[in-house]
């Protein structure tokens, strides 16, 4: 775990290197901060959640040709894009064509620049790197987020065969809350969910320069690169914070898939079916 006020220093590479080579994380030539959901211990014993079926990833725009043959080896048949038009226009990042794989608009903002930038305009307390801004910001993700997040667990419900990767552009926040409802719903552990939230911090490392480089043209930021950072970061604390957000405010996960997404009782059983296996059986 990296402790407080450690996102502000680089990463030892040795460190970054031998982590980003081993599981959770998966290489996808191109593509930073992708991580399989599987092997997750359930609470339920001998149950975790399906390996090599659930990805999650930062924005795929420049993957190259070896990344998307990767992508294909994977078995990745459907890619979900949570970012906001403007936000894919800022950046100059469009959606790439990878042969064999359908890649879905699913904005949790459809109009609004989300990008690290505009939203900590939009909240100035997001710049501090503070659990009280991330809540701010990751309520109103809640709140917005009921159409896409539904797209992608209606996937899971009838297509659990068929894997697939989610991803914002840092792979953080957006993406971050969505990976953390499909553990939720899958039984896993809170101490697993923040610990994934957590390797965000890591996955991010190798574009730690390209993030600074962008984020230093807004004003806010190019006198402030520790304000840059400490909006990046990715403390197990904070998603601590949001499992009790959702518990709280939500009534649960459940209770947020079925009032925000429009799913069932039955859909979120057959959803937490499909995104777990059992041990034992893999024996």
């Amino acid at each position: 775990m990296i402790a407080m006020g450690d996102e502000l220093k680089p990463l030892d590479p040795a460190y970054v290197a031998n982590t980003l080579s081993n599981p959770p994380f998966v290489p996808i030539p191109g593509v930073c901060n992708v991580r399989d959901l599987g092997s997750y211990p359930a609470i339920t014993p001998n149950v975790v959640t399906k390996p090599g079926y659930a990805y999650r990833a930062a924005e795929i725009s420049s993957i190259t040709k070896e990344g998307t043959e990767r992508m294909r080896a994977l078995r990745i048949t459907t890619v979900f894009d949570l970012r906001s038009d403007p936000e894919m226009k800022k950046y100059s990042a469009p959606v790439p064509t990878i042969e064999g794989v359908q890649i879905v608009p699913t904005p949790v903002f459809r109009t609004e620049d989300y990008s690290p930038e505009s939203i900590a305009k939009k909240f100035e307390l997001y710049a501090t790197g503070t659990t009280e801004a991330f809540m701010k910001l990751y309520s109103q993700i809640l709140d917005h987020a009921g159409n896409a997040f539904g797209i992608i667990l209606r996937h899971v419900r009838d297509r659990p065969n068929d894997p697939f990767l989610f991803h914002c552009t840092a792979g953080k926040d957006r993406t971050g809350v969505m990976a953390a409802i499909l553990l939720k719903l899958s039984g896993v552990d809170d101490h697993y969910i923040c610990h994934d939230y957590s390797l965000t911090r890591i996955g991010r490392e190798p574009e730690r320069e390209k993030v600074l480089r962008r984020l230093s043209k807004e004003p806010m930021f190019a006198a402030n690169t520790n304000a840059a950072l400490r909006m990046l970061s990715s403390q197990y604390g904070t998603m601590k914070a949001f499992l009790e957000l959702l518990q709280r405010k939500y009534g649960g996960v459940e209770e947020y898939v079925k009032n925000y997404c429009g799913l069932s009782a039955d859909d979120v059983s057959r959803i937490q079916a499909n995104l777990a296996v059992s041990t034992r059986s893999r024996m």
